[in-house]
């Protein structure tokens, strides 16, 4: 016996949509902000990282953050920030701090993750640009 389920589309499920892609979006343009201080570069050489990698990775967080909220290139935008937390959570943190240490541990960036897996597989959902813009492709929304 197969079992067809869905899930019963609403306007309050495109609202919250929006709000998960808005929040995590907010969190990244408000983390990026510090990242345009030429100070974290310095940050950046005591973690191990090249200083070169400082405005790309500004970058990335507040035109990432402006996307996800817009709702353009979400999936893009989605799978750039998954690689930054991936890389927050093995390189900065260090797996053998998960819920503290010397920062804060690295279960705020698995939530991050995991809301940014959901919008790459989402994508960016009817309360967005990419769904009001037909033309653009899939691939791209």
């Amino acid at each position: 016996m197969l079992v067809d389920t869905t899930i019963k589309e609403n306007k309050l499920h495109d609202i919250t949509h929006w709000g998960i892609r808005a929040s995590i979006g907010a969190i990244f343009i408000f983390h990026s902000i510090k990242k345009f201080d030429p100070s974290w570069q310095q940050w950046l050489i005591n973690n191990g990282l090249p200083a070169e990698l400082q405005l790309p990775i500004a970058l990335a967080e507040f035109l990432g953050g402006i996307f996800l909220i817009s709702g353009i290139f979400t999936r893009i935008t989605g799978s750039i920030f998954s690689v930054i937390l991936l890389g927050a959570i093995f390189k900065i943190k260090g797996l053998d701090k998960f819920a503290g240490g010397q920062f804060t541990g690295w279960e705020f960036d698995l939530v991050m993750l995991a809301a940014c897996l959901m919008i790459i597989i989402t994508g960016p959902g009817k309360a967005s640009i990419s769904h009001l813009v037909k033309r653009i492709p899939r691939f791209l929304q």
